[in-house]
């Protein structure tokens, strides 16, 4: 039998696990500029200012990546986008320098993370973008609901007469008290607590469940916490949601769960649109289970009444994502996604890395200070270079006492017919996976 080179097969291993690592950016003298494009807008008066000694900006104003210019496909090295273009791994796939994305805004789910990890693309976002603007418009769709201004406009304007006490019982029907109502929150990260202290100046109770959060919090912000989303959903009398969407979360608020909520709760969603199943909620406000309903978000954008299955539904009040806007909000914003760009080419790390849903608080991918950005998949390398260089047989420290366990991941999704989570109730809980939970 022919003696094997145990060093020449260790180095095609070696080989095969450093494919497909992108190469750092290369940025000096010696080197052209780096590209970076605005995927999904023109504008780059604010981005200039910020990346002009270092790099080219270029803007694509594209719906999808057939619209991109195949320059900006094959040279590069950073991308800006907003919520209106969606990379799968077939789209970033065709990016062949790609390095880093940064999405303008603090939701990623129109990005395949998992995909653009593989492929040595770091993803960032910018979590604190218009939480004050999200908030305030939160509020104030919440108000609409309760005191129903925007239908008593509409009857203003449709030429309704209200003079005698019967007439405003009338048009006026459904409105309620907001104080000593129990308004709940799903997810109470930024958003979710600024919600909250504004909420608590109306009179609200307010409670919250988000599974990453440790105890104590709720006791600075005089809120109460529950532990079950089933629980939040049978207290509340308004349900505000503030996670951020993920393949496991998706249609969390579908006709399974709205049966678990208060007869004649409130919704809001200024989150994400997949989180809502709108022929759920749309036959839930016909029948009256849901008094009425706010969304900033829709499940397809642009959202347009004339179509879908919100057409017909009544107590509805629908914006066009636009609760992150204000003038303020949107410089930040860009600015901060600039700098993001500007510290990933001079070689500094990401200030928020995305990351897949599985990992905890969705910042699970984020490096220590000083990591370079482009060195993403150092840790894996050097754990398959342990595992190359020190075998079970030689190790003295891979026993059968020492091998990692698989980690927790919940009861099974998907028991119940159009639930996201499987009921335990001898155990007095949900069986959501709390790594398929991430707030915003």
């Amino acid at each position: 039998m022919a003696l094997v080179d145990k060093h020449k097969v260790k180095r095609q291993r070696l080989d095969r696990i450093c494919e497909g690592i992108r190469p750092q950016i290369m940025n000096g003298p010696l080197h052209p500029r780096p590209l970076v494009a605005l995927l999904d807008g023109r504008d780059c008066t604010v981005e200039m200012p910020i990346l002009k000694d270092l790099a080219t900006v270029a803007f694509c104003d594209a719906q999808s990546t057939q619209e991109i210019h195949e320059k900006v496909l094959n040279e590069a090295v950073g991308a800006m986008m907003y919520h209106t273009i969606t990379l799968t791994r077939e789209d970033l796939e065709k990016f062949k320098a790609l390095r880093v994305i940064v999405r303008i805004g603090s939701g990623y789910d129109n990005v395949d993370i998992k995909a653009a990890g593989e492929l040595g693309i770091a993803v960032c976002n910018i979590p604190s973008a218009a939480v004050e603007e999200t908030a305030d418009s939160t509020i104030c769709h919440i108000l609409n609901l309760y005191r129903r201004n925007t239908w008593l406009y509409q009857a203003l304007r449709e030429g309704t007469r209200v003079q005698s006490v019967e007439q405003i019982r009338e048009v006026a029907s459904g409105a309620a008290r907001i104080r000593g109502e129990t308004l709940g929150l799903i997810g109470f990260g930024r958003t979710g607590q600024a919600v909250a202290v504004r909420a608590k100046a109306f009179g609200f109770s307010v409670i919250f469940y988000d599974p990453y959060l440790q105890d104590g919090i709720e006791r600075s912000l005089g809120v109460q916490r529950v532990y079950t989303l089933q629980d939040l959903l049978y207290q509340s009398d308004c349900v505000s949601l503030h996670c951020n969407l993920n393949e496991h979360n998706h249609h969390l608020i579908n006709d399974f769960t709205i049966k678990q909520m208060r007869q004649g709760a409130f919704l809001v969603n200024a989150a994400r649109g997949g989180l809502v199943d709108e022929k759920a909620l749309a036959q839930a406000l016909k029948e009256g289970r849901i008094r009425g309903a706010a969304l900033d978000v829709h499940e397809s954008e642009p959202f347009s009444f004339a179509q879908g299955p919100l057409k017909d539904a009544p107590n509805l009040i629908c914006t066009p994502h636009t609760a992150w806007y204000s003038e303020q909000a949107s410089l930040e914003m860009r600015e901060a996604a600039a700098t993001e760009i500007r510290r990933a080419i001079t070689g500094a790390s990401c200030r928020h890395r995305a990351a897949a849903s599985g990992n905890r608080r969705g910042r699970g991918s984020e490096g220590p200070p000083g990591r370079n950005v482009f060195r993403g998949r150092l840790d894996s390398i050097l754990h398959e270079l342990v595992v190359l260089f020190i075998s079970e047989e030689t190790s003295p420290f891979c026993t059968s006492q020492h091998k990692t366990r698989e980690p927790w991941r919940g009861a099974p999704l998907g028991e119940q017919q159009g639930a996201p989570f499987s009921l335990a109730e001898d155990q007095g809980c949900s069986g959501l996976d709390p790594s398929h939970f991430m707030e915003i």
